[in-house]
């Protein structure tokens, strides 16, 4: 009779988290930790990608050095954050996060601008491939940057709606920080590619490699 009861209240708790969102809080917050991943991942392979994209360029204007410096310390901020898990639980240090990729992003942006003054550089094959991996990686940052923008969304609003505030609470659920929407589309922009002509704007061709 005694194993039945608890085998009974065992229900009933399951039952209970179930209603009051326990089950909905903890896939949420596994999917922002991939969302999360994946944010890093992408950034990751957009900074693989600088010092290449640095020496390429230093191979025909070295006297560039003010924007090449700019770009190598951009990168090196971005290497020193620590972004573990928990940078998400802390709104000022995903800010600042958030600040130093952005200070790559425009780093980068200038360096583009400079390449185009030099005619060599742009026909140089190896250039071109380091453009359009940069621009896909920056596409990709967007898609995963958006992805878990809406992740956070909806955990927030389980953690925030009642009755699964309560159980948010009783496990010690808060709610996340996530990026700001302040100058977003500035921030998450690719850097343009641009050869002249009559392909002004436009991508570079196959320019999502895949590397």
């Amino acid at each position: 009779m005694r194993k039945i009861l608890i085998s009974f209240v065992m229900l009933l708790s399951v039952l209970s988290l179930n209603g009051c969102g326990y089950n909905t809080l903890q896939a949420q917050d596994e999917a922002i930790k991939a969302g999360w991943s994946e944010v890093l991942n992408q950034y990751q392979r957009r900074a693989d990608l600088v010092p290449n994209l640095v020496n390429t360029v230093k191979g025909y204007a070295a006297h560039e050095a003010k924007v090449l410096t700019e770009v190598t310390a951009a990168r090196a901020r971005v290497g020193q954050i620590a972004a573990t898990p928990e940078l998400v639980n802390d709104p000022a240090a995903l800010e600042k996060f958030q600040a130093a990729q952005g200070e790559l992003s425009s780093a980068l942006s200038r360096l583009l601008v400079v390449s185009e003054n030099y005619p060599q550089l742009k026909a140089d094959a190896g250039f071109r491939d380091l453009q359009a991996q940069l621009e896909g990686t920056e596409n990709r940052i967007t898609v995963a940057r958006n992805r878990y923008i809406e992740t956070v969304k909806d955990y927030n609003i389980t953690v925030r709606s009642f009755p699964s505030n309560l159980t948010a609470m009783m496990f010690g659920h808060q709610a996340k920080a996530n990026f700001t929407v302040e100058n977003e589309k500035a921030i998450s922009a690719p850097p343009k590619v641009d050869f002249g002509g009559s392909n002004e704007g436009q991508a570079a061709p196959g320019y999502d490699t895949g590397r």
